[in-house]
Formats: structure tokens, sequence, C-alpha cells
């Protein structure tokens, strides 16, 4: 067997080649992170035979995504590695050296002890999802902030219109009304047959003339101010929301296209949609990564955290918020949900609720629950069925 190992960087990367005595094959060298870089790392390995040949990394975030993905599609077996492990060898040499040359033969080293996980076409499209699931997340939340900005101006110009509509003025029909004219002044001055067209058709004919009325009148005496730098603020903020809008349905079909092949028994777990079961098995990954639920739980930084120091030991702790923060708002945000979708559930969170503790912290003693049932159910592969 002959062992690659490739130390990932931002700009370069550095490889060596040894076989399964210790002779190097390769001595390490150096190659760029682009086309020119990777063909040169396949010019030197060539000579290998791809059945006998395992290629090594460690887990560095998205530098190594490309490499990966490269080398995937070219046939080659690959092991990614826990940085971990490559320290724990690091320390235990005499010289605890640290170099990109010496990494590259500390990676074949792992590769040797079999400390890696073979990489496969679920982790490539595993990896596709999560991708799509953090910049949706990300959307989302500048989507927030712009409708939060929209909101500040409204209420300069026209903050009667805030309570005139019941779901706010982020509503499809306060939109389509603030797009079209922006200001009460072109409001109050549009016909009330045009203004009643546009309230029923976005709202699917709950507005009709009487809403078009009360609106202008609104509008004739508003209390807002007339500012045309505000006023512009708003057309941007409109156009530039309903973009993200735009961007995130797009998001979701092909987030559907991927979890619709990975068949994950995730989505049948009740009130968890294709949106947060993404989250979910792509922030996981490798569910063989975990040892146990309480692995899991920590790695969602759902555990309770420790305080102790001599004689004291804190006895009411909050959760410890480490590792993935979108795992995280997934498996609280689906606790939330499944207490309105399963029996079982809603009963547990009821119990919790009786022994005194507030919503939040029985909210977490579900979250826990289902990341034990979230645990059993990918590990086996197998359908919620918890009545």
């Amino acid at each position: 067997m002959i062992f690659v190992g490739i130390d990932i960087a931002k700009f370069s990367h550095y490889a060596s080649a040894v076989n399964s005595d210790g002779q190097v094959l390769l001595e390490p060298f150096s190659f760029s992170n682009s086309i020119e870089g990777f063909n040169l790392l396949l010019s030197k390995i060539s000579c290998f035979a791809k059945d006998e040949c395992l290629i090594g990394l460690e887990a560095t975030g998205h530098y190594s995504d490309n490499i990966v993905s490269f080398l995937y599609s070219k046939g080659f077996k690959i092991g990614i590695i826990n940085p971990i492990q490559t320290d724990a060898l690091r320390k235990s040499n005499v010289r605890k050296t640290k170099n990109d040359k010496i990494d590259t033969f500390l990676i074949t080293e792992c590769l040797m002890l079999k400390k890696y996980t073979s990489f496969s076409q679920f982790d490539l499209d595993i990896l596709r999802l999560k991708t799509l699931c953090r910049f949706r997340f990300d959307i989302i939340q500048s989507k927030t902030r712009m409708k939060l900005q929209l909101n500040a101006c409204v209420d300069l110009i026209f903050p009667e219109l805030q309570s005139f509509f019941a779901t706010g003025i982020t509503s499809k029909t306060a939109m389509t009304i603030l797009e079209k004219y922006i200001s009460p002044k072109r409001i109050s001055k549009t016909r009330i047959d045009c203004l009643a067209k546009i309230l029923k058709t976005t709202s699917n004919g709950k507005f009709k003339s009487d809403t078009a009325i009360a609106l202008k009148d609104l509008a004739k005496n508003s209390i807002g101010i007339y500012n045309p730098s505000v006023e512009t603020q708003i057309r941007y903020l409109i156009e530039q929301i309903n973009l993200l809008a735009r961007q995130v349905n797009d998001i979701d079909s092909e987030i559907k296209l991927i979890m619709d092949k990975l068949n994950s028994p995730i989505l049948t777990i009740p009130g968890i949609s294709y949106n947060l079961g993404s989250i979910i098995i792509s922030e996981i990954g490798d569910i063989s990564r975990f040892s146990s639920p309480a692995k899991l739980l920590a790695y969602a930084g759902l555990d309770p955290s420790v305080k102790q120091s001599g004689c004291f030991c804190a006895t009411n702790s909050k959760i410890s918020k480490r590792g993935s923060k979108l795992l995280r708002y997934a498996i609280t945000y689906a606790a939330f949900t499944i207490i309105h979708s399963n029996d079982t559930f809603y009963n547990y969170y009821t119990t919790k609720r009786a022994e005194g503790k507030g919503h939040r912290k029985a909210i977490g003693h579900v979250s826990n629950k289902l990341v034990r049932v979230i645990f059993k159910i990918l590990t086996d592969n197998i359908p919620f069925n918890l009545s």
C-alpha cells in the first residue's frame, strides 16, 4: 500500500508519499492551490496504482474542499484525518517540530495507523449541502437586517403603516404598496380603484375597496416627514429583500434535490423540514464520528457547562454553546417544533414544565432527547417511529 500525505494551506500545499514499510517514495514537495498545482500532484503520483494508493489530509475547513473534490473525481481513495490525531503524534515525538514537510509524514503515519475516515460520495453530497445551508443561513440573516432597516425607514415617512397591516410592513401586500408608491403623499394621490386592485390581488381577495379607502385616508393624515433620501433607501431595501427572497427559493430547490438523493431518515422526524433536516445532517456529517449521543450533544454545544472550584460544584449551569452554532440552532428549533407534532415529546415537555422548569429549560431537555433520537436513527439508518 502507498500512502500519500497532503498538508493543506491557503495558497499552497505540501505532499509526500511512503509505502507500507515506511520507505519514502516521494520527498515532500510543494504545489500551488491551482489547476497547475493539482496537475503537478497528479503527475507525481500517476505512477502509483489507484487501488493501491490512499491519500490523506487533515480536515482543515474549506481550504481542503477543492483538492478533495478534485482527487475524488479522479478516482483516488481519500482519508480525512482529525487534526487532533496528527497533533497527538507530533507530541509523542522527542522533538516536537512542526512544519509543512514534517506534517505530511505525520499524515501518512495516521493513514498507516488507520486513524482516518474514508471520503465517499455521501461526504461529497454533505459537503455541497453544508455549503448551501450555511450560505442560506447568511442570506436569511442579511434579509432580517434589511427588514429591520426598512421598518426604521417607514417609521420616519409613514409610521401609521406599521399598525395598518396586522402582519407588518414586510408582508407581501405592504411591500407591494411600498414598492409602487413608497411615500404616503403618493398613496394619498392614487385613485381608489387602482389601490383596491393592488390590495385585492396581493392579499388573495382579503382586502377590498374599504381597505383602500382607509389606507388612502391614513396616508392623507400621516405625521410622517417628507424625505427623498429615506424614500431612496426604502426603494433599494425592497429590491434587495426581494432579491434575497428569490435566492433563498433557488437554494431551497437545490437543497431539496440533494436531500432527496441522500434519502436520510432525518426527514421522518415530525416537524423537521427539508431546511432543518439539511442543516442537521450536513453539520453532523458522518454520524460514525460520534461514539455516543453525549458526544453529538457536546458537538452541538447543548451539553451543560461545568463550573467547579474546590468543594464548590454548580448545580444550575448553562449550556456550553461550543461546537456548531448552526447545528445548535437547528436542533433547538426542531425541538420547539416537535412538541407540537408528536405526543411523546409534548408529554415530555409538559412533564418538565410541571417540575417547575421554565420554557427555555424545558426545550433544552427536549433538545437533549431529540439528539438521542437523531443519533439512533442516523446510526441505524432507520425511520422515526416514536409514537
